[in-house]
């Protein structure tokens, strides 16, 4: 007697012969009935057996119009985000040269406007390259300006470049005051174990003076260096105490030469105190108020004495 396990894999193999056989026959028999029956017969089979890969089919297409769709807003949302960084930039440098082209309006000729160029070889970091040379007026130790304050100094001229450092060399220095004329010192370079963390440190100020934080340091134009007034930066915090002798304190600088491209050059002697060039925003100064005049009454009349004889009092 043969196993049941042997009858239950003809049975399914029979199964499967005749619905093959069923399903080659209804193919061939569909193309001869009636159209409605054919309408039929394919509603049928889509709403049962080919329902599951019509839904997949459906799911495939969607999912591949969404990943065109995402492709195509990826696409335009970097475009948008480059415009936008260009725009940026653009504005900002744009800024900067309406801030620059102030100040040389108000500097007058004896400063005029120069591109730096970096030379990018080890070693000249803190050193820069200017489109003005003694051709154009240029001279040593000539200052180098922005609409923030100083940015360095002329070091050598040729005819038509020049070279200069700016304020991380560690040959910079400055003689320099508090704006309000409180506290002079110098400014000095203080180099970082890496060029981001330079810093700028005004040194020799007296023991017994203080500097509060955000007070204003500006070229005090002693040692005929840099002329008075120019902008190096603002107290952020006190660096040193020496004793009962020195202070020292650290400033956050008023011009940051990695990102400088344009610049202002003094072109001959100019004048010796700039301090009016960067207090055009400053209020103007009220003028006191005027005191109202009070009126002068004359004191009263003392009444006549009636004993007095006339004509005033007898001698």
């Amino acid at each position: 007697m043969p196993s049941y396990g042997a009858d239950g894999e003809r049975y399914g193999a029979r199964r499967q012969v005749g619905l093959a056989v069923g399903i080659m026959v209804l193919a061939l028999a569909t193309p001869y009935v009636s159209e409605g029956l054919q309408q039929q017969v394919a509603f049928t089979l889509q709403a049962s057996v080919l329902r599951p890969f019509i839904a997949t089919q459906r799911g495939l297409t969607e999912a591949s119009a969404n990943a065109e769709q995402i492709d195509r807003l990826q696409a335009e949302l970097d475009s948008l985000a480059g415009l936008v960084a260009t725009q940026a930039a653009l504005a900002d440098e744009n800024r900067t040269l309406r801030q620059l082209l102030g100040l040389a309006e108000r500097a007058g000729p004896e400063f005029l406007p120069a591109t730096i160029l970096r030379p990018g070889t080890p070693g000249s970091e803190s050193s820069f390259i200017v489109d003005l040379g003694s051709d154009h007026g240029l001279r040593e130790g000539a200052p180098v300006l922005t609409a923030r304050g100083l940015v360095g100094r002329i070091t050598q001229v040729r005819s038509r470049s020049a070279l200069g450092m700016d304020w991380t060399h560690p040959d910079f220095r400055a003689s320099a005051m508090v704006a309000d004329g409180s506290t002079f010192g110098i400014v000095e370079n203080v180099r970082g174990e890496f060029r981001e963390q330079d810093r700028l440190r005004l040194n020799g100020t007296a023991y017994y003076q203080t500097v509060s934080e955000g007070a204003r340091v500006v070229t005090s134009g002693l040692g005929g260096v840099f002329p008075r007034g120019i902008p190096i930066g603002t107290v952020e915090a006190t660096a040193e105490v020496q004793g009962t002798w020195l202070k020292s304190y650290w400033l956050r600088p008023a011009a940051e030469p990695g990102s400088v491209t344009h610049v202002l050059v003094e072109t001959v002697d100019g004048p010796s105190d700039l301090s009016a060039l960067w207090e055009t925003d400053a209020p103007a100064p009220q003028t006191p108020p005027v005191a109202l005049e009070t009126p002068r009454v004359a004191p009263p009349t003392p009444p006549a004495d009636p004993e007095a004889p006339p004509g005033g009092p007898g001698r």
